[in-house]
């Protein structure tokens, strides 16, 4: 039972996502994008106003703005900071680029970044611009930028339906999701073809041109529709995300979710994209499934890789993407939906060649009639090249099951001559069982088809051959028939199970050999102590499982990468540290394959562990299969992951025997401490009460004489101090120091302090500044003298004789600060902390007697009271140290006695 006005209690693993997503997003830049239907509605315009207006109260750069030659867009840029534009040079002209490394190197608040979908000039960083404005907001940078509605990738091939135009560069629909404003400039079709005869979009030669083709006011019409449809997806995003932030509904489920089969045909985009649009509006999550049957299996290296482009395409539009295998399509995909739990399934309208073939999607339908079945409309025909490669295709494959149903005929053919001449010796169901012998053999060498053929043809073999009257295919014997059906019913389900078998042993044996790879490198990274021996096992491991060679490029100290294993063997191959370096600093991947330098002939890939990116894995990928399919590819991820988690294994080992080391090398330095500093007492003792008789022994010494006395009790008691100071540090570090604290006024230890180092103080000027309303303080006196004798024992040591000590007190807030300062040479430069280590000693100390303990033992002094101690350098010159006390309340002074105050009053 509720109680009215009890708020329901959040969810803490939803409060959780939370802070670490508002924790993303403080540390990363954030994405204005003016959206558009078209070139010319004032993209650039309204972003540069708005640039203009935040320029009076942040750092605003502008990175790259097309004006196209328009007066009122270049006015907007006067008073504005204008980045100079990169040339290079390309095919001999020299072409300008924005200039990432000079924007990254002048880090501005904003930055503002036209035309997003723009392709940078090959040699660039990032083969497109929207790359660019990703790095700069992982910098922290903010990016106001702009886009068209025909730049969208989902909707590509919808707008080049309506327009006749299709448009070559493109941005990723996560991209455009991601940003964290998107901004509508919207203007009416009849006012943008106005502007456009005024000659405010283009010039004029190019307008009219414009004016004929792609600004048509159906065109314009349509492009505005769709930027409007889209702008109000992105603002139900906006709904959403801002329900889940106020927890109004903690958990979003649409319910809605698509999958989409992607096949070797032309079509396969137009229903990826189609896809994405749907998933786009519903607000769900979609998949992407490739189903690998035997046939499919024999696909050439062309279509395969033409299927792995879709499968990426998807990925890069967000769904999630599988390969599969199975004997049939509809089977594999109605699996994976039901798994998935996946509602919708798109699929392209299939052609029926024959009237009695079923399509895919009529398939799929009766197996699976309670999932909606989406047809996507596939285009007539494909372009010249890829008809003319379809029916190179085609032939291919056309000879190949020519080749295999010649095969299986001469088999059946083959064995009928070898069984002739054994007809005397054996009985007809002998013979039949060698017929269907050789349809089994078909099945496995060449699959199903075949078999059938060979089924066939064995039959027919059978009856001509064999059975009476030979030599003919009349029957005599009705129960021949019987046995002709019995032999062609085993033999084509012989053959159907053969063929199936034979696929389902190459899937297992393929998944088998992918989780034994894993196994068998988890088991060798399990034991190794050395990244060394990680270098090793990742280097066979991955050369075993995917052929090509690779190098492991590990940071040293200061971030920089290296091949692990520097100063011995020479890496496999040349890498470029620059492109490694890079992956390593995002955390990203870079190099063949990748939208990073895609130029290059190397994959580099980093090793993300669960702390930190551990290093890079540079891998050798020109060997002519280097084609990872999703799952090779998610292999390869694993192998990464397992290398990197190895890697930080051997780390942390490292920093747990350098702290055992160092835990075991304190305490027996300890030990030390403490029995040299009870062995050195009793002689110290003893040299100086010698030395003391000698000074004062009768008759009295020469004057030669006394100052050797002298200078030898001055000595004993510096070396006994030293002694001191070792026992006490050995006893901080054992616990043994037991605090007697009392409340007590400060002065009184400091005068104390100063009297005990008079002789360290010799030839210094002494200033006290300690008011008289000091409160009292709880400390142990003994102790917090020693700190004070320490301090003034350095001032006195480290600053030339004639200087100021001064020592000074006062209240701040709840603690009491004490400060020594000098006017010396001060502390070395970044030596502050350093000093309070023990057996510290600077530069400026090399020549001073001590062995570097004073200080620690202020520190474990002060810090023992509940207070803290620090030292600087003074602005006019000197060192001062200062250490605080907490403030408590004293206890109230007990009243006096009431015989004792009669008596007073009496007197």
């Amino acid at each position: 039972m509720s109680v009215p006005g009890d708020e329901p209690r959040r969810d803490p693993d939803a409060l959780l996502a939370q802070v670490q997503d508002e924790e993303r997003r403080a540390a990363r830049g954030r994405l204005r994008i003016y959206f558009g239907a078209s070139a010319g509605v004032g993209k650039t315009y309204a972003m540069l106003s708005a640039a203009r207006q935040l320029a009076a109260t942040r750092t605003v750069l502008v990175g790259i703005a097309e004006t196209h030659g328009r007066a009122e867009t270049e006015t907007l840029l006067e008073g504005l900071d204008v980045l100079p534009r990169r040339h290079i040079d390309y095919r001999g002209k020299t072409l300008t680029e924005f200039d990432i490394d000079a924007a990254l190197a002048r880090r501005p608040q904003l930055i503002l970044v036209d035309e997003l979908a723009h392709s940078n000039v090959p040699g660039s960083r990032h083969p497109k611009r929207w790359q660019d404005v990703d790095e700069l907001l992982a910098a922290g940078i903010d990016v106001f930028t702009t886009v068209n509605v025909q730049h969208l990738e989902s909707l590509n091939d919808v707008v080049g339906g309506i327009t006749g135009v299709r448009v070559a560069e493109t941005v990723p629909d996560c991209v455009f999701d991601g940003a964290d404003e998107v901004v509508l400039v919207d203007v009416p079709a009849d006012e943008l073809l106005a502007r456009l005869k005024l000659g405010k979009v283009y010039q004029p030669a190019q307008a009219e041109r414009a004016g004929r083709n792609f600004f048509r006011k159906g065109n314009l019409i349509a492009l505005r529709e769709l930027a409007l449809r889209r702008t109000a997806e992105r603002i139900g995003d906006d709904v959403r995300a801002y329900r889940v932030e106020q927890s109004i509904d903690a958990v979003w489920r649409t319910g809605t979710a698509l999958l989409a089969c992607v096949g070797p045909g032309p079509g396969a985009e137009g229903v990826v994209r189609s896809a994405a649009r749907l998933a786009a509006q519903l607000g769900a999550d979609w998949h992407a499934v490739y189903v690998e049957t035997p046939a499919l299996q024999r696909l050439d290296a062309g279509r395969r890789e033409r299927i792995l482009g879709t499968l990426k395409l998807a990925r890069d539009l967000g769904a999630a993407t599988a390969v599969l295998s199975g004997d049939s399509v509809e089977a594999a995909v109605v699996e994976y939906a039901r798994s998935h739990n996946l509602a919708r399934i798109a699929l392209g309208r299939g052609r029926e060649r024959f009237p009695w073939q079923a399509t895919c999607g009529r398939r799929i339908s009766r197996r699976a009639p309670d999932v909606e079945l989406l047809e996507v409309a596939v285009p007539p025909g494909p372009a010249q090249d890829s008809g003319r490669e379809a029916r190179t295709v085609e032939r291919t494959a056309a000879r190949a099951t020519v080749i295999a149903h010649g095969a299986a005929v001469l088999s059946s053919l083959c064995m009928a001559l070898a069984a002739a001449p054994t007809i005397a010796w054996l009985d007809l169901a002998n013979i039949a069982m060698l017929f269907l012998l050789v349809v089994l053999l078909v099945a496995v060498r060449f699959g199903r088809g075949p078999s059938v053929t060979a089924t066939c043809v064995s039959v027919a073999c059978f009856d001509f051959f064999f059975v009476p009257p030979r030599f003919t295919f009349a029957i005599s014997d009705f129960q021949y028939l019987v046995t002709f059906g019995v032999m062609l019913a085993v033999g084509l389900i012989t053959g159907h199970l053969t063929a199936g078998l034979r696929f389902q042993a190459h899937v297992a044996a393929r998944r088998e050999s992918r989780t034994r790879a894993l196994y068998e490198f988890a088991r060798a990274l399990s034991g190794v102590l050395q990244t060394e021996q990680i270098q090793e096992a990742t280097r066979d491991a991955i050369g075993h499982a995917f052929g090509v060679r690779t190098v492991l490029l590990l940071p040293d100290a200061d971030g920089r990468l290296g091949a692990a294993g520097d100063g011995g063997d020479a890496p496999a191959f040349a890498f470029d540290t620059g492109i490694a370096q890079w992956a390593y600093d995002h955390g990203a991947s870079a190099g063949m394959g990748t939208d990073t330098l895609p130029g290059s002939p190397l994959f580099y890939m980093p090793l993300v562990a669960p702390m930190r990116t551990r290093g890079v894995l540079a891998i050798d990928a020109t060997a002519p299969h280097w084609l990872l399919a999703p799952e090779q590819r998610q292999q390869l991820d694993t192998f990464a992951t397992l290398a990197a988690i190895a890697l930080e294994r051997v780390h942390y080992i490292e920093v747990a025997q350098e702290a055992l080391v160092k835990i075991e090398s304190e305490r027996l330095r300890n030990s030390l401490l403490a029995a040299l500093s009870h062995d050195l007492r009793t002689p110290l003792t003893s040299l100086m009460a010698q030395a003391e008789s000698l000074a004062r022994s009768a008759p009295p010494l020469a004057p030669a004489q006394r100052t050797m006395a002298d200078a030898l009790r001055d000595e004993m008691v510096r070396m006994s101090m030293l002694v001191t100071n070792l026992l006490d540090m050995a006893r901080i570090e054992s616990g043994d120091v037991k605090l007697k604290l009392q409340w007590q006024p400060i002065e009184e230890v400091i005068g104390s302090a100063l009297s005990a180092s008079r002789a360290a103080l010799a030839g210094h000027a002494v200033e006290t500044h300690v008011p008289a309303d000091l409160p009292l303080v709880q400390y142990d006196a003994v102790l917090i003298e020693r700190v004070l004798a320490n301090l003034l024992e350095n001032a006195g040591k480290y600053t030339p004789p004639g200087s100021t000590v001064a020592v000074s007190a006062e209240r701040r807030g709840q603690w009491l600060s004490v400060a020594v300062a000098d006017d010396g040479p001060g502390l070395p430069p970044g030596q502050e902390e350093a000093v309070f280590d023990k057996f510290m000693r600077g530069e400026r100390e090399s020549a001073k007697p001590g062995v570097g303990l004073g200080l620690a033992i202020c520190r474990a002094i002060v810090g023992a009271h509940g207070g803290s101690i620090h030292g600087a350098n003074r602005p006019q010159g000197g060192a001062a140290f200062v250490f605080t006390l907490p403030l408590g309340t004293p206890p109230a002074l007990p009243p006096l006695d009431e015989d004792l105050e009669v008596e007073e009053q009496d007197e």
